[in-house]
């Protein structure tokens, strides 16, 4: 009897000592780094569990459901917009996103990805509509930040957190690439001609420019010639003026002597016939140079 006492008060024993083990392994969960438990009491919400050891009630929480909270890329995305000018478009997007609340995003939304997906494939379509194709060529990074913060707003309900959304192309089909294509070539002939054109008027007013400055040039340099000449003769009816008849003899036998040495410096044998009064002329020309020298 007291065999069967001892074996069953060790049996006792053996069972708590078993119990208590069991609830300490129930009772403490240790969660990775990168993950978020999310326990249930009786179906209903209880708490978070954070990365790190965490103690729940044995028997009464359970952990249902175990989200990563690590950043994740959605499928490469493409779907097709119209612009306001009527162009078919095909955008290709790249959606970058994290769990930050795993409450919410058990509990509001089923499928995330699928959501997310749609969700951005909706908000590409209204803002693309709003704008002209050259617009979205041109303003792409505009229409990234639109894009991205719309898509932020609407799913903090689902406590996810947005990182990147990106539009990576927009493509055009074969007919409408072909158009502006021809429209770009067009473009280039255009400015070609543009600027031929304004080299030309460009050339024309530089020879304006040019024969304006030589005839400006010209014209002083005959009105400083015509000044000289009108101080020459200032100076001669002076000198006139004062010595008299004399004074004009000697302009008149410089200019004799002048012409003589012009005409015995022509080219060949020259033979210069000169009548006696202008020997005379010269002889009196000479005294008077002779005389002023």
């Amino acid at each position: 009897m007291p065999n069967d006492q001892l074996l069953g008060g060790n049996a006792v024993f053996l069972a708590i000592a078993l119990f208590i083990i069991l609830c300490v392994f129930l009772g403490v969960r240790i969660v990775p780094q990168s993950e978020k438990h999310v326990v249930e009491r009786f179906g209903r919400l209880r708490s978070v569990l954070g990365p790190g050891i965490n103690f729940v009630v044995p028997f009464l929480d359970r952990v249902r459901h175990k989200i990563s909270i690590l950043e994740r890329q959605l499928p490469t995305a493409h779907q097709d917009a119209i612009t306001t000018d009527n162009v078919l478009v095909k955008v290709e997007t790249s959606v970058f996103y994290r769990i930050t609340e795993p409450e919410k995003t058990v509990y509001r939304i089923r499928d995330v990805d699928a959501a997310i997906a749609t969700t951005v494939a909706g908000i590409v379509r209204s803002e693309i509509g709003k704008m002209e194709l050259d617009q979205v060529q041109s303003n792409r990074a505009e229409v990234t930040a639109n894009i991205r913060g719309q898509v932020r707003a609407m799913v903090d309900d689902w406590g996810i957190e947005v990182t990147r959304a990106e539009i990576l192309d927009v493509n055009l089909d074969e007919a409408t690439r072909t158009a502006m294509l021809q429209q770009l070539n067009a473009e280039r002939a255009r400015r070609a001609q543009v600027t031929e054109a304004e080299g030309k008027k460009r050339a024309v007013e530089l020879n304006a420019d040019a024969e304006l400055y030589a005839a400006e040039q010209g014209a002083k340099a005959r009105r400083v010639l015509a000044d000289a000449e009108a101080y020459a003769t200032g100076v001669i009816a002076g000198a006139i003026k004062e010595n008299g008849i004399e004074a004009a003899q000697y302009q008149v036998a410089l200019k004799q002597v002048e012409a003589l040495t012009a005409v015995g410096q022509g080219a060949g044998k020259q033979t210069i016939i000169v009548p006696a009064q202008a020997l005379d002329a010269f002889g009196d020309a000479f005294k008077m140079l002779k005389g002023r020298l």
